[in-house]
């Protein structure tokens, strides 16, 4: 099993949640669209090639974002990945993902 974690503004918060649970996370026995969320302040620079979704190339920028948690089974990580990627507006979306021990 895998805990993803995401960051993601406001305006797309339920449509990528929605993108990474259609395609197998959040489901923890015999409940599914399980996550836990919490709103929070990103940073970046976008430097000179970038396409920023908000904020100015070569200005720092802080901007409210939403960190999502979720779990993920082994055989649906990669496509819940792809999900994430395809539905965040950003061009290079944060996230980590770990893989959980199995105790």
């Amino acid at each position: 099993m895998y805990k993803l974690v995401f960051f993601v503004p406001g305006s797309h918060l339920e449509s990528v949640k929605a993108a990474v649970f259609a395609a197998g996370a959040g489901r923890i026995g015999d409940y599914d669209q399980c996550c836990w969320q919490i709103e929070g302040q990103g940073q970046f620079r976008p430097l000179a090639g970038a396409q920023p979704f908000t904020g100015e190339k070569e200005q720092l920028s802080r901007e409210p974002e939403w960190r999502v948690e979720t779990v993920c089974l082994d055989d649906c990580i990669g496509a819940v990945r792809d999900a994430l990627i395809a539905a965040h507006p950003f061009e290079e979306p944060a996230y980590d993902i770990w893989r959980l021990a199995d105790v």
